[in-house]
Formats: structure tokens, C-alpha cells, sequence
């Protein structure tokens, strides 16, 4: 009661706004007014976790257990502006919100059980100054925020940054990202199911990289959750 008090006090000075249409949010609204959450276009893949399209991405080319996107991702459509807020308006508090509505659907369909901690796809030293946060990250947080798992951050790191993966084929994408991840903590992720989290999947490059560098560890299993997944 107390917070959703402050929350419209907060409101009154600094109205938050929709990440979509730009409408103002109600008290117990965070990041996508309802109507907008509603048309979400949603790809219901948490519902069958190992088999779906976007665990099919990785088959055969990686050891994964369960994956699913939250939303369908296409440019210049609405769901296109929650990303572009996220990665390039400044907006790591939409990331955690989104993270957080995506958790908690996901989490009425059982796809967080046996997942002891979450690994956000990490960005490199220069592109972190850049933006001043990681938006996979964020994301995480807002997930941790619903399931109380930890957030490792320290695991693994992306050592650099060619160009960006916008605009590259399957092949470009995989020759972009090979060998940029580095496994610097191995025992803190020994023995433990670990969900990789990141913003957009389009081929799965980044996430099997990012997977790659901790394929060697001891007992660790893999799965994958993103907000965005390419049409």
C-alpha cells in the first residue's frame, strides 16, 4: 500500500510513460500501460520450453535444455520501440521492467524450475562506457526481481566489440562474435543451471559464443531466455 502511495506521488512530479505509445502509466502499471502489454505480440514459447522455435535455433550446435523469447521483434514495429529505448534512449529502467513482465508470465508456466542462476550476455569494456549499463543486464535484474535468483556478472566477459550483429547474415553474425567471450570464473558457475539472458535473438550467434566460452565448466547445464525474437 505504502509503495504504491509513493509510486503516484512519484508520479505526480515525473509522470512514467509507456514505452510504446508514450501514455502515461497508471499506479500499478511498469513499463507498458496495459493495452499495450495486451498487444503484445508474444510467441508463447515458454509454454513448451525444449521444443520450440527458438531452442531450435540451437540444436545441434549447442547443449541447451529450454529457451524462449517473450515477444516477437520486427523493425519499426511497436515491439521494435521497447528495444530501441533499451539499447540506444538511455533506458535500462524499461530493460528491467519488460524483464520483469516477461518473468512473471514465464514463471506461471513452471519455465524458471531447477535454473539456479542468471548469466546476462555481457557487453564489452568500451560499448558498457558507451552506453553506461548493459542492457541484457537490466533485464536480468528485472527478471531476479520475480524469481530471486542472483544475477553473475563476473562469470564471463566480452573482451571486445567488431561491429554491430544488425545487418549481417547467419555466417557474418557467427564470424562477428567468435572468440569475444571469456571465461573468467569458472567455479562460480560449476555444477549449476544457468539461464543465459539477452535482449534480441535473431540467429543465436551471440548467445552460442557467449555459451562457448563456458562450455568446459564442470556440471554446468544451459538454457536461454530473451525478450526479442526476430520473425
Amino acid at each position: 500500500m505504502a509503495t504504491l502511495l509513493l509510486t503516484k506521488l512519484l508520479d505526480l512530479v515525473s509522470p512514467r510513460l509507456c514505452a510504446v505509445c508514450g501514455g502515461r502509466l497508471a499506479a500499478t502499471e511498469h513499463g507498458l500501460c496495459s493495452a499495450c502489454l495486451l498487444r503484445l505480440p508474444r510467441t508463447g514459447t515458454w509454454l513448451s520450453p525444449a521444443d520450440n522455435e527458438v531452442a531450435q535455433m540451437f540444436w545441434g550446435l549447442m547443449p541447451v535444455e529450454r529457451a524462449a523469447s517473450f515477444f516477437y521483434y520486427e523493425p519499426r514495429s511497436e515491439a521494435a520501440r521497447i528495444i530501441y529505448m533499451m539499447k540506444y534512449l538511455g533506458r535500462p529502467d524499461v530493460a528491467f521492467d519488460l524483464g520483469r513482465l516477461a518473468a512473471t508470465e514465464f514463471a506461471a508456466a513452471g519455465f524458471f524450475a531447477g535454473i539456479d542462476v542468471l548469466v546476462p550476455v555481457p557487453l564489452s569494456r568500451k560499448r558498457l562506457r558507451q552506453r553506461g549499463y548493459n542492457q541484457s543486464e537490466a533485464i536480468a535484474r528485472g527478471v531476479a526481481s520475480v524469481t530471486g535468483m542472483p544475477v553473475e556478472v563476473r562469470a564471463v566477459v566480452r573482451t571486445g566489440f567488431r561491429a554491430s550483429q544488425t545487418g549481417l547474415n547467419r555466417l557474418g553474425r557467427q564470424d562477428n562474435v567468435s572468440g569475444l567471450f571469456c571465461l573468467k570464473a569458472p567455479e562460480r558457475l560449476r555444477g549449476r543451471h544457468v539461464l543465459l539472458v539477452d535482449d534480441v535473438v535473431t540467429t543465436g550467434a551471440t548467445v552460442m559464443a557467449c555459451a562457448g566460452a563456458m562450455a568446459a565448466v564442470e556440471g554446468i547445464r544451459l538454457s536461454v531466455m530473451t525478450l526479442g525474437r526476430t520473425k
